[in-house]
């Protein structure tokens, strides 16, 4: 486990080997940092994703409950991919593929 500080808060970040787990506030926080660096307000990155504004403030805010297919709109239109892993993933793919 891997701790670090950032803006007074303690925040978690769990590997197993290259994987990471995302605690709510260090989401919040990867979705600010790319949001103000498009230079969008949080309205306009709502819009944007089809999203209602209160969302982007949630996340933002480090809401812990959000809806996958909402969490997807907005890492979308931010170009933040997200990748899945676990000992069964080939596995997984290859059922998925035949």
């Amino acid at each position: 486990m891997i701790l670090f500080v950032f803006r007074y808060q303690i925040h978690y970040i769990y590997r197993f080997s290259d994987i990471i787990m995302l605690e709510p506030e260090l989401l919040a926080s990867i979705i600010r940092k790319h949001r103000k660096a498009a230079g969008l307000s949080q309205l306009q990155l709502a819009e944007m994703a089809g999203v209602g504004k209160t969302v982007v403030f949630d996340i933002e805010k480090g809401k812990e409950t959000i809806q996958l297919n909402t969490l997807r709109k907005i890492l979308t239109v931010l170009n933040i991919k997200v990748q899945l892993d676990s000992p069964y993933m080939n596995q997984i793919l290859n059922n998925e593929n035949s």
